[in-house]
């Protein structure tokens, strides 16, 4: 078998990237934890993201399947709600699985270096 025809060990290719980043990592953890879904405020301040932060992290996750946004009136106020898909929850599972398996792997690997984790080096000043 040639080098080409070998997967690479480390690629991960099963960590999707529209999860991986960080806010939208931060968003689906959110709402995953919320079946019944979040108002755009309550999900805004969980995360820590500005208004326009937010919305254009939720058009991606919406474009790609992952996140359903409800756009409505709380009285004269507009309201919206977001939630994950059954889709998107599904993907995210699929995503945390792999995280957890990349992180035995990284725990493997540095098991057999001395101090049980991750070597650092020394601190310059």
């Amino acid at each position: 078998m040639s080098a080409s025809d070998r997967k690479p060990p480390f690629a991960y290719t099963g960590l999707d990237r529209i999860f991986h980043e960080k806010a939208r990592l931060g968003i689906a953890t959110s709402l995953a934890g919320h079946a019944e879904g979040l108002s755009f405020s309550d999900l805004k301040a969980l995360c820590g993201l500005t208004d326009g932060n937010l919305s254009r992290h939720l058009q991606v996750l919406e474009e790609a399947g992952f996140v359903a946004l409800n756009k409505g009136y709380d009285g004269k106020r507009p309201h919206t709600s977001c939630c994950l898909t059954d889709q998107g929850r599904a993907r995210f599972m699929e995503y945390l699985a792999e995280l957890e398996h990349v992180l035995r792997q990284a725990s493997l690997a540095t098991a057999g270096h001395g101090h049980g984790g991750l070597k650092t080096s020394p601190q310059t000043s």
